[in-house]
C-alpha cells in the first residue's frame, strides 16, 4: 500500500510526502488502495525499513513482460545498456550513515559537505514505425565511502547480470570507465564495452593518433552532421585488457543558429571511442551512433527524473529510504513510459506532451480531494 501511494506521488509529480498527504481525502484512493494513504511520516518511516529487493523484483517483472511482448528491440542488432553515475543531493548540515563526505574550499574557509551518489544502469531500445524508443531504468547501486564510481558500477553490473543475463550485449559509458578492470569484467561475462577515450596521456590514445595521421578518413553522416570517420581495429596498445581493442574517431561538422542572433554558425566537434566490438559486429556508422547514444542516460534519464519527477528531493534522509524511493521512481518512470509508448495511439501521444498526462493524474487527485472537503463541510 505504501509503495502504491509513492507510485502515484511520482506519476502525479507531487514532489514531496507533504504534498501526497495533502490529497489523502481524494476519492481516487478508494479504488487504488481501498483506503486513504498513510501519512507522510509513516510513508517515510516504512521506506527506511523497506526491503529494496522487492522493488528490484518489480522492475525485473516489468522488463520480462515487455521483453516477452517484443517491446524492447535492440539497436542495430545489439541489446544495449548505458551506465553512469549521478549525484542525487548534497548538504552541509543533514547527513546519515550512507553519506559520502568531501571538503569544499570557499572564501570563508573549508567546509565539510555530505552527499549521496549512485551508479545507474539504463536499457536502451529502438523505436519502431509510429512508436518512440522505450528506455528502462533497470537498477542502481550507491557509491560507498572510499571507493570510486567504477567500483560501484562493477558491483551493480554483477547483480544485474545475475538477474538480467541476456538483457544487453553492450555497455556504453563515459571516459571515466576506460579502465581495464571494467573492460575485463564485461569480457568475462561475454559482454562488450564502448567507452569514450579522452585522456591524451594514455599509450592507446597516442598510438591511435599516430595511426590516424596515416589512415585516410571516410566520409559519413550522423543525423544532420557531415562526418569524417577513422576506424582502427586490432590495437594492442592496452595490454591490461584481455583482447585487442578498436578505436573509432568521428570529426563532425554541423550548423547551429544561436537563439540570440539566429545567424548560422558552423561548429566542429571530435569524438573518440574505444570498444571491444569487432567490425563484423558493428560498422563504423553504428559505433558512432551508439557512442552518441550514451547521452540518453543524461537526457532521458537523469535530466528528466530530476526536473520532472523530483527524484533529487530527499523524501527521507536514510540510506535505505533514499535507495528505495529512487527504485520506486524507476518503476514509476518505466511504467509511465511503457504506457505512453505502447498503449496510446501515436496521434494522441504526439498531440499532448508527456507532462500533460502527469498533470491529468494530479488534476484528478486535487479535484476529488476538493470535492470531498466541500461535501463534508457543514
Amino acid at each position: 500500500m505504501v509503495v502504491k501511494s509513492a507510485l502515484v506521488m511520482f506519476w502525479a509529480r507531487l514532489g514531496s510526502l507533504h504534498a501526497l498527504e495533502s490529497v489523502r481525502e481524494a476519492r481516487f484512493w478508494n479504488s487504488w488502495l481501498g483506503q486513504p494513504p498513510s501519512s507522510g511520516d509513516t510513508v517515510g518511516r516504512v521506506y527506511s525499513l523497506l526491503e529494496v529487493e522487492a522493488l528490484r523484483t518489480g522492475l525485473h517483472h516489468l522488463y520480462t513482460r515487455l521483453k516477452r511482448n517484443k517491446a524492447l528491440p535492440g539497436l542495430g542488432g545489439l541489446a544495449v545498456a548505458v551506465i553512469d553515475g549521478h549525484e542525487s543531493h548534497a548538504s552541509y548540515r543533514r547527513h546519515c550513515s550512507g553519506c559520502l563526505e568531501r571538503t569544499i574550499h570557499t572564501e570563508q574557509g573549508d567546509r565539510l559537505q555530505y552527499y549521496h551518489r549512485q551508479v545507474v544502469l539504463m536499457l536502451l531500445s529502438e523505436g519502431g514505425p509510429g512508436r518512440a524508443a522505450l528506455r528502462l531504468l533497470l537498477d542502481l547501486e550507491p557509491q560507498r565511502g572510499g571507493e570510486d564510481e567504477v567500483a560501484a558500477a562493477l558491483r551493480l553490473l554483477e547483480r544485474v547480470l545475475a538477474r538480467y543475463p541476456r538483457a544487453f550485449d553492450l555497455v556504453l559509458a563515459d571516459g571515466l570507465y576506460a579502465q581495464a578492470p571494467f573492460f575485463n569484467f564485461l569480457l568475462g561475462h561475454h559482454k562488450h564495452a564502448l567507452v569514450v577515450l579522452k585522456d591524451p596521456r594514455r599509450d592507446l590514445y597516442q598510438d591511435a593518433f599516430g595511426l590516424f595521421q596515416l589512415t585516410p578518413p571516410q566520409s559519413g553522416q550522423y543525423r544532420s552532421r557531415d562526418c569524417q570517420w577513422q576506424d582502427l581495429e586490432d590495437l594492442r596498445s592496452w595490454p591490461q585488457v584481455q583482447v585487442p581493442v578498436r578505436v573509432v574517431r568521428s570529426q563532425e561538422r554541423y550548423t547551429q543558429r544561436p537563439q540570440l542572433t539566429r545567424q548560422p554558425v558552423v561548429r566542429t566537434t571530435e569524438w573518440i571511442w574505444v570498444t571491444t566490438l569487432a567490425t563484423i559486429q558493428a560498422s563504423t556508422a553504428l559505433v558512432v551512433r551508439l557512442g552518441h547514444q550514451r547521452w540518453d542516460i543524461e537526457n532521458y534519464g537523469f535530466n528528466e527524473i530530476v526536473t520532472d519527477w523530483n527524484c533529487d528531493h530527499v523524501y527521507r534522509h536514510h540510506p535505505n529510504a533514499i535507495v528505495a524511493f529512487l527504485l520506486t521512481a524507476f518503476l514509476a518512470y518505466n511504467l509511465f513510459h511503457a504506457f505512453l509508448r505502447l498503449n496510446l495511439k501515436p496521434q494522441r501521444r504526439c498531440r499532448q506532451p508527456e507532462i500533460f498526462w502527469a498533470r491529468l493524474i494530479a488534476a484528478e487527485l486535487y479535484a476529488s480531494a476538493g470535492l470531498v472537503a466541500t461535501d463534508s463541510s457543514p
